[in-house]
């Protein structure tokens, strides 16, 4: 097995392996993976830390070594608590701009050293062993504030319903999948609105019955979630009523209890 590393800001993860083909997710700095497959120019990989399986092109591929990989696997994880940050390549002195979420791997007094590699880090480190509660998830949420509706995105210029969720979540200690379409597989659902908290998820389906929506409950009555942008709306039994528009944008499925 042959392993990889993130070494730029943002890495997009294609559904199929070539340029047009659809960015189903995105690969943040120090994110780690395992390859699959290969061809010339692109590689079918693994993502350490949620399983999810896409590919990327080699020419944004950074080699790890085994020995590396299974150590990050099993080392307590830090991530960037910033919006916006820079680490510094510490051999070519070059700045590399990184996102909210992005890992640092072997974190250690302001440095990431590991195989040939070492990277300096001034900015706000958080590590994601500590579970906490829902007013944490709650204030991380804010910081997306109005960052854009993108497919497959996961930053603050650019991000999906269920790539914000999973990566509120994360930064507080809490790992979902990738996709909505698992993410409603976890934890218990609730019976009434009424019985709904912060931090719970809601789901919400199409005419199909397909689950294509997910948000983070600020309370029984108010939701904050990826549609357009990252935006807070009324929500209650029928789904989301969007503010502007005045009428309901997503019907409401499920909700569940995942703290």
């Amino acid at each position: 097995m042959q392993y990889g590393i993130t070494l730029l800001s943002l890495v997009p993860c294609r559904k199929e392996p070539s340029n047009v083909s659809e960015m189903v997710s995105q690969l943040l700095f120090g994110e780690i993976y395992s390859i699959l497959e290969e061809n010339e120019e692109w590689i079918k990989i693994k993502n350490a830390s949620d399983n999810y399986e896409s590919w990327i092109n080699k020419k944004q591929h950074f080699p790890l070594s085994e020995t590396s990989f299974k150590k990050m696997c099993d080392t307590e994880m830090y991530c960037n608590g910033d919006l916006v940050q820079v680490i510094k390549n510490k051999t070519t002195n070059n700045n590399i701009a990184v996102t909210i979420g992005a890992h640092l791997p072997m974190f250690k007094n302001n440095e990431l050293v590991f195989d040939n590699y070492n990277f300096g880090f001034d900015g706000t480190a958080i590590s994601i062993k500590e579970k906490k509660e829902a007013d944490k998830i709650i204030q991380t949420a804010y910081m997306f504030l109005n960052s854009p509706y993108l497919w497959g995105g996961k930053s603050p210029f650019g991000i999906d319903c269920s790539g914000f969720t999973q990566l509120v979540y994360k930064l507080n200690g809490h790992f979902l999948p990738r996709d909505a379409s698992q993410q409603v597989e976890l934890g218990f659902p609730l019976s009434f609105v009424e019985e709904s908290e912060a931090g719970d998820l809601a789901f919400f389906d199409n005419e199909e019955g397909n689950i294509v929506h997910v948000g983070i409950l600020i309370d029984n009555q108010t939701i904050i979630h990826a549609s357009g942008q990252v935006r807070i709306d009324k929500f209650d039994h029928y789904g989301i009523f969007h503010t502007e528009r005045k009428k309901y944008s997503h019907h409401l499925r499920v909700i569940k209890r995942i703290l």
